[in-house]
């Protein structure tokens, strides 16, 4: 391969040492704002020099050792999920708390949204790519989108219906019956949402998968103790304070599903790629072959949870055909086995003053005279 080797643009001089990063960090405010930056250019310009073979071998060898570790935090929350939704759901209704039910809830919908990862995970991976030529990594995106839409529905009828309770409500008593039993279970539970939430925590860049039960744990850790406070609330200080916590957990969670929903989307629409990536892929293209002239255009952009990478080089016009062909190819391969890329395309050009590929020039029409 006749690529450009060394660093050519002095890009390792840029480097910070760390000395230099502390001394940084010691000028106050500004100072710990200037090293924050330099060690996110000190990891750019690290990627940018390493070779393409090297990401990929790095990233394979994460996977393989985080794949044990993966399969783990999957099946303890599946297992988890399943007691925890019995247990919840025992609380729930044997105290009548509507802040116990919402949490109960959500436990019931966490099983779901486990298997349909699951599920789909699997099925991505066995789809037919003569019907499914894009593969299936939109797959686990489109069922996250489904089930968001679902529980913000769930939720919605949980704050009507807590709505309603407030408002009719008739005991002369100022307060609930306390149930022992039930704040001992729902406290139980959060222990061991906790525990897996450290345990995904460790894996969630692995896996979208485990990255998807990660933020549920993250997220049910303060829900449920919410739940346990409201409900505890309303059966010593005043019966309000448990429909009101069901009506905020509820609303929590749309909030959170929302702002999931608005990722996803963004991941189905081919929101584009960090900057940082399509630096560099810019850098890896241009100093892939010697014969490159220059890089047109480079694209990186979602399609599901990867990127589909288009990049468009400029060769010499002389360049035979076979060669800009076998050039091209490699440089494809090369990065379509980059971590995150699902699918990569290379043109090749001669020159830079046509229009950018794919962007359609729309003219307006002129009006004809009215006769």
């Amino acid at each position: 391969m006749d690529s450009v080797d060394g660093d050519p643009f002095g890009l390792r001089a840029g480097l910070k040492n760390d000395s230099e990063l502390m001394a940084l960090r010691q000028r106050g405010r500004k100072g710990r704002k200037i090293e924050r930056f330099q060690r996110g250019q000190n990891k750019l310009i690290e990627a940018l020099l390493k070779p393409m073979d090297k990401h990929t071998s790095d990233a394979q060898e994460v996977a393989e050792a985080s794949r044990l570790g993966v399969k783990i935090a999957l099946y303890s929350s599946l297992g988890a999920n399943l007691a925890l939704c019995v247990v919840q759901l025992y609380a729930a209704i044997s105290s009548g708390s509507l802040s116990l039910l919402e949490t109960g809830i959500d436990s019931v919908f966490d099983i779901f949204s486990s298997g349909l990862l699951f599920w789909l995970h699997r099925k991505a991976q066995r789809l037919d790519v003569k019907e499914w030529p894009v593969g299936g990594s939109r797959l686990e995106t489109i069922g996250n989108v489904l089930f968001g839409f679902l529980m913000t529905a769930v939720n919605l009828i949980v704050v009507v219906e807590s709505t309603r309770v407030a408002i009719t409500h008739d005991k002369e008593s100022d307060v609930n019956d306390f149930h022992l039993e039930a704040l001992v279970a729902v406290a139980a539970a959060l222990g061991v949402k906790f525990l897996l939430f450290i345990v995904c925590h460790f894996f969630r860049k692995q896996s979208s998968q485990i990255e998807m039960l990660w933020e549920d744990h993250r997220n049910d850790l303060p829900m449920n103790t919410f739940g346990i406070l409201m409900s505890a609330g309303g059966s010593k200080l005043r019966w309000w304070l448990d429909p009101l916590g069901a009506i905020i957990i509820a609303t929590a969670i749309i909030l959170s599903w929302t702002r999931t929903l608005y990722r996803q989307f963004g991941l189905l629409a081919g929101r584009s790629a960090p900057h940082d990536f399509i630096q560099l892929v810019i850098y890896k293209a241009l100093m892939f072959h010697k014969d490159f002239d220059a890089i047109d255009t480079v694209r990186a952009y979602h399609s599901g949870p990867n990127y589909f990478v288009e990049v468009d080089v400029v060769m010499s016009r002389d360049t035979p055909l076979w060669k800009a062909h076998d050039v091209s190819q490699q440089l494809q391969d090369k990065l379509e086995v980059l971590p995150n890329v699902g699918r990569a395309f290379v043109h090749v050009d001669h020159e830079t003053s046509h229009h950018p590929e794919h962007q359609r020039v729309y003219e307006k029409e002129k009006r004809a005279p009215s006769p």
